[in-house]
C-alpha cells in the first residue's frame, strides 16, 4: 500500500506515528512507517540530543521525525518576569486541594523534577536546533506554521515540515507559509484538538488546497479499516498517536504501566476535550483529576504556558502514585478499540493489511 507520500518521505507504507517514546518511534519506522518522536517532554537540549543519537542508531537507517510545540511568543518569555509569579494564588491552592482530596501522596523527598517546559516557544526553538543536527526527515508543529526562519532552516537541509490545521483556512495559511505537509487533525483527536470531526475535516481540507501538499488524515484513526476510508476522503496517508500508546514497546520516564491499564479499561466515551492540561483545548483521558476541574469550585484553567506550569507538580505526583483512575493523559477517542497489549510491528501490520482487506473489499462493490 503505497502513496506519493511514501515516495516523499522514504517510507513503505503511507502511516505516520506519533509518540513520546523513542522506542515506539524507532519500531515504526522499521516497520515501515515514519516514527515521529514527541519532544515536548525534554526540557534539557542535551537529553534530547541523547534521545536522537539512539533513535539514528536503532532506526537502522529508516527515516523518522520530530514533534515540536511551538507557540506563538509568549510576551513576559526572554524577560525578567517570572512566569511563575503570574500564576494566580487560588489556582494553586485548587490544586493542592484536588490532590488531596484524591488522596495522591507528595512527591519522595528529591524526586521533584522541573516543570515540562517544551511548551515555551524558546525550549521549542532549542528542540529544533537539536533535531536539525540528526538526520531526521520531518519536523512537524503540533500549533500550527513554525516561524518562517524555522521553516528556512529546514529547508536548507532538505527536511519536511508539516503543521496541524483544524480548519481549511489554517490549511491555506500553512501552505502560504511555506509549510509541506497538511495533518488535518478532527475533533476525536488525543491532544490539541479542533472542534471539526475527521470525517468532515479531511475532505474540506483536500478540496481547499487541491494538490499544493498532501494532506494527513488525524483523529479517530486506529485500525486499517480507518486507514483505507482516510485515503478514500482524499488524504496520502495517516497520522496517528493514541493506537501507539497501548504497544509492548512503550516506555518513557513516566509509569506507563498505569498509564495502560487505565487505556484498556476506558471506551470510546471516556474523553474529555479540555483546557487544563496545557491551556489549550486538548483531548485527555476522562479520570478523577479530569472531573475535579469540571466541578463549580474549579477556577478557569491558565492560557498556555501557565496552565502547564501549575499542573506539572501534579502530573508528577499523579505518576508516581500510579493510580489508573487519576491518570493525566492525552489519549483520542479511538481508546475505545485499544482492548490489549500489542507490538509496533503488529499495530503496523493490522493497520497496513487491515487497509489493504477494506481496499479489496469495497473494491468488489462496483
Amino acid at each position: 500500500m503505497r502513496t506519493d507520500l511514501c515516495d516523499r518521505l522514504g517510507i513503505d507504507h503511507p502511516i505516520i506515528g506519533f509518540t513520546p517514546s523513542e522506542h515506539v518511534a524507532a519500531a515504526i519506522s522499521r516497520a515501515g512507517g515514519l516514527g515521529v518522536l514527541g519532544c515536548v517532554r525534554y526540557n534539557d537540549p542535551d537529553e534530547l540530543d541523547n534521545a536522537l543519537d539512539w533513535m539514528d542508531t536503532h532506526t537502522e537507517g529508516h527515516p523518522y521525525g520530530v514533534d515540536v510545540v511551538m507557540p506563538s511568543t509568549v510576551p513576559t518569555e526572554g524577560t525578567d518576569v517570572d512566569l511563575e509569579a503570574m500564576i494566580p494564588p487560588q489556582h494553586r491552592e485548587f490544586v493542592r486541594t484536588t490532590l488531596d482530596r484524591l488522596g495522591i501522596p507528595e512527591l519522595p523527598e528529591g524526586q521533584r523534577g522541573d516543570a515540562v517546559l517544551g511548551w515555551l516557544h524558546s525550549i521549542a526553538r532549542s528542540h529544533v536546533d537539536v533535531a536539525l543536527k540528526h538526520p531526521i526527515t520531518l519536523i512537524a508543529n503540533a500549533l500550527g506554521s513554525p516561524p518562517p526562519d524555522i521553516i528556512g532552516r529546514a529547508h536548507e537541509d532538505n527536511v519536511h515540515v508539516a503543521a496541524l490545521a483544524g480548519k481549511a483556512e489554517h490549511a491555506r495559511r500553512h501552505l502560504d507559509k511555506g509549510v509541506d505537509i497538511i495533518v488535518a487533525q478532527g475533533h476525536e483527536a488525543g491532544g490539541h484538538t479542533g472542534e471539526i470531526a475527521t470525517m468532515v475535516l479531511v475532505p474540506e481540507i483536500v478540496r481547499a488546497i487541491g494538490d499544493r501538499a498532501p494532506v494527513l488524515a488525524a483523529g479517530g484513526i486506529g485500525t486499517g479499516p480507518q486507514v483505507a476510508a482516510a485515503l478514500a476522503l482524499g488524504a496520502s496517508g495517516a497520522w496517528t498517536g493514541s493506537c501507539w500508546l497501548t504497544t509492548r514497546e512503550y516506555t518513557t520516564s513516566l509509569d506507563s504501566g498505569t498509564m495502560q491499564r487505565a487505556l484498556l479499561a476506558a471506551d470510546s466515551s471516556d474523553t474529555v476535550r479540555t483546557r487544563i492540561y496545557t491551556g489549550k483545548p486538548a483531548r485527555l483521558l476522562k479520570t478523577r483529576w479530569t472531573e475535579a476541574w469540571e466541578t463549580p469550585e474549579a477556577p478557569e484553567p491558565l492560557p498556555m504556558p501557565l496552565q502547564n506550569i501549575l499542573v506539572s507538580e501534579a502530573h508528577q505526583r499523579i505518576q508516581h502514585a500510579a493510580d489508573p483512575e487519576v491518570v493525566a493523559m492525552p489519549v483520542g477517542q479511538i481508546v475505545g478499540q485499544l482492548n490489549e497489549i500489542r507490538t509496533v510491528e503488529e499495530v503496523v501490520e493490522e493497520l497496513v493489511g487491515g487497509a489493504q482487506a477494506a481496499i479489496e473489499r469495497l473494491g468488489k462493490l462496483g
